[in-house]
This record gives structure tokens, sequence and C-alpha cells, in this order.
């Protein structure tokens, strides 16, 4: 396993970004994607006075992060949980407002190494694909059981499949013949189904699928829909968030939500804007920033990275 698969992405951005928040004594930066714990490590060691709370919805992810935390003892909170769940986990932890908040959208390292997790598609191995393995439906059972319009909507709009009418008339005719259950298969069967000019752009064909696959099992979209505002809604004043995320569904979301928190909500033409409408957000990126191309280069899974952050400047009208 190389090392080059465990770089945090954009690690010394993210850093800097969420700085100015997170030097006051007591400050708490929650990192809502856990992972190997790479970004977690690295902001308790740059900001000693702070405590950190880590949240992730993989067992395994959590034992190993666990054990890489270890020194920094109780300045440390992990807790299994999906980020959406992020304001239940402060209340239990009776924490009213935190200072940082970090999210890594990526697919954890481990998991995309793990060959019988079935993320990645360089490598057969069971269509599992969820993050939890304790609860849910694996893709085996989205791709052998939901009707063909539901996975073709599925492939359109989580993995911006041009081709997903074909894909699924493939893994419908042949789902009826045996089950898929294996990877392989499936890489192969997109293959065979798309036409040449599509293979020839944009890597390993069946990429956009796994993305739509993956995305449909762990829910994710829907789950970050309800996350970004619950980490907003969860900053102190003066606290920072900072969101990569890997393709653009994932990015516009951030976005919309980043840029709703930073308008003002004023019905037009008030010639003074009272506090109650005024923004609730800063934003601390000029659109999203990327990787630089020295990064890519050490780091290929840096390349479609996408960095965007805010800074909550007042509270919430009531």
């Amino acid at each position: 396993m190389s090392q080059s698969r465990h770089v945090p992405v954009m690690l010394q951005r993210c850093l800097d970004m969420l700085a100015p928040a997170l030097t006051e004594p007591g400050a708490v930066v929650v990192d809502c994607t856990l992972g190997l714990g790479g970004h977690s490590e690295a902001l308790l060691t740059r900001f000693p006075e702070a405590r950190l709370v880590a949240l992730d919805r993989d067992k395994e992810a959590l034992r190993l992060s666990g054990e890489r935390l270890a020194p920094f003892g109780d300045r440390v909170t992990l807790v299994h949980a999906v980020y959406d769940e992020l304001p239940e986990v402060l209340d239990r932890l009776g924490i009213p407002r935190v200072q940082g908040v970090l999210f890594d959208l990526g697919v954890s390292s481990m998991q995309l190494d793990e060959a019988d997790r079935g993320f990645a598609y360089a490598q057969d191995a069971p269509l599992d694909m969820r993050m939890d393995q304790t609860t849910g439906i694996s893709a085996a059972e989205v791709l052998n059981t939901y009707p063909p319009g539901e996975l073709v909507r599925i492939l359109r709009a989580y993995g911006e499949e041009k081709q997903a009418k074909r894909i699924v008339s493939a893994v419908v005719r042949e789902r009826e013949k045996e089950p898929f259950s294996n990877s392989a298969r499936l890489v192969e069967l997109i293959r065979d189904s798309l036409p040449q000019a599509a293979k020839r752009t944009g890597g390993n064909p069946a990429k956009r699928t796994f993305q739509a696959l993956r995305i449909e099992v762990n829910g994710e979209l829907s789950v970050l829909e309800r996350a970004i505002p619950a980490a907003v809604k969860a900053l102190a004043v003066g606290g920072r968030i900072a969101v990569l995320s890997y393709h653009s569904l994932e990015d516009r979301l951030v976005k919309q939500v980043f840029a709703a928190g930073a308008a003002t909500t004023a019905p037009p033409g008030l010639p003074v804007v009272p506090e109650r409408y005024q923004p609730r957000l800063k934003l601390l990126t000029r659109g999203a920033e990327l990787p630089t191309e020295e990064e890519v280069a050490e780091n290929r899974r840096a390349a479609p990275a996408r960095l965007r952050g805010a800074q909550r400047i007042r509270e919430d009208a009531e």
C-alpha cells in the first residue's frame, strides 16, 4: 500500500483557512470525515490548544484512527456517526458551538485500498460500497433490484453518465441471467456497452457508474444536504468551515449553502438593511480553490479536489 495514498488533500491550505478560529484555548474543531485521521492529526498538532471531535460512519476507520490519535489523549473525542448527525453528537457532548469544521468528502483511502469493500473499479471485489457495513443495502442489491428507470436516474444524476440508458439496458439484460455480485463483471459490461468514442475520454469508463452507485448506497448527497447547513449552524461567530469536495454535485451543494449564508435576506428596496437580514457568512474562497500542480503531481487523488471555506460573522436571526 503506497504512502502517497494517505497524504491528506490540500492539508496546508485547510489548516491555514481554519487557523484564525482555532488559536484560542478551548477551541473545538470538528472533523466530520475522520477517515484515517490525517487531517485530524495535523489539526491537533498545529493547534495545541484545540479539542477535536471527529466523526466517521466506518467502524474500521474509527479503530485505526483511534490508534493514530491516541497520543493526543483526552483532546480527542471519536464518534461513530454519519456527518448529518452532527447536531445530535454535539448535543450529547454538551458542546453548544464549535470554532472550526472540516469536511473531506473523498472516499477514504482505506476504503479504496481494501479490495473487499468494492469501491474501486480497478480490482475485482464484491459490489458492496457501504461505508458503514453494519447497515443499509449494498451496491449489488441496487443493481439487481432497482427498476430500470430508477437506475437510469441514478447514473445520470449522481454519475453524470451520458450513456446511462445503454448501461442500464445491459445491466437489466444481464441481471436476469445471473444477479451481479462482483465489480469486474460490471466493469466489463460497461466497457462492452459504451460506443467507441465514449471509451476514449476521461479515464476508466466505469468511473461514473461506480460514483453513482456509491452515492446512492450511502445516501451521500441527501446526507450532505443536511450536513452542511447543520455544520454552519453549529459554528460560533468567528468560527470557520472548510469543505473539500471531489465532484461537481457535491461542490454545487456546498456553494449553494455558502452563497445563501453570505447573501442578505432583506426584501428588495429597503434603504437600510436591518441586522436580522444581514449575511451570516463571509466567504473565504473566491469560487472553489484547486490544488496546486505540484500537489497533483505528488498525489493523484488530489486532482479533482475543490475547496470552499466560509466564516460565521453573525448569529441567525431569531
